[in-house]
């Protein structure tokens, strides 16, 4: 037998097993939801919604998540003649796929109800998992200004950091990425809506064991 033909088509699968290899361990392009790996740079003040989405999109795109149009999974609420944004109403229909390619929901409904979001499934754009408890530092806080249900609070308590716009005084409504925090259940397991931060500030999102964070989802 030829062993130089042997030869080639050995090489020829280890060639195919490595471009495999790098096509599962690379974003995948169907990626449709991801934690950002680092705040906006002012606190809760991420310039509104448009800012908010800017930020999303931005780091999609570097991370190659590229030709989608990603949102930011927050909600405003009712100011004077403006009506509020609910959040489950900014980020399409599902399903959604982090960027190692698993689930987290299917649809809407899915998402406020039994999801598979935890610690190990929102991932950052990255790929990588967000510290939080019991690793150091705790960033498990995710800024979303929502109720568990995706919707905008009615009530007149500041609950989105003056609508994304405040980097001092104020508070913004968090979720625990880990679903795992040290207040009463069942808030401690809440992925949107588990409690309000400590005030506006990137030093007051520290505070109560955030960063800045938010989640971005595909809605096209």
């Amino acid at each position: 037998m030829n062993v130089r033909f042997l030869g080639s088509v050995a090489s020829a699968t280890v060639l195919a097993a490595a471009l495999s290899a790098c096509a599962t361990t690379t974003p995948q392009s169907g990626a449709s939801f991801f934690v950002t790996s680092k705040g906006g740079g002012n606190g809760a003040d991420l310039g509104g919604l448009a800012g908010a989405d800017k930020h999303c999109q931005a780091l999609a795109d570097a991370a190659g998540l590229s030709g989608r149009t990603w949102h930011a999974y927050l909600s405003t609420q009712a100011s004077g003649s403006t009506p509020a944004v609910n959040a489950r109403d900014r980020i399409g229909t599902g399903p959604w796929r982090n960027v190692k390619g698993v689930v987290i929901a299917t649809n809407v409904d899915e998402l406020h109800g039994d999801n598979n979001i935890s610690k190990q499934t929102a991932l950052t754009e990255k790929g990588t998992v967000v510290s939080s408890r019991p690793d150091t530092p705790n960033q498990h806080d995710i800024l979303t200004g929502t109720q568990k249900n995706g919707m905008a609070f009615t009530v007149t308590d500041d609950k989105t950091c003056g609508n994304w716009t405040k980097s001092g005084e104020g508070s913004a409504m968090v979720g625990h990425v880990n679903r795992d925090g040290t207040n009463a259940p069942p808030d401690n397991s809440s992925w949107n809506s588990s409690h309000g931060s400590a005030g506006c500030s990137d030093p007051l999102l520290v505070k109560t064991g955030g960063a800045g964070f938010i989640y971005c989802f595909a809605a096209k």
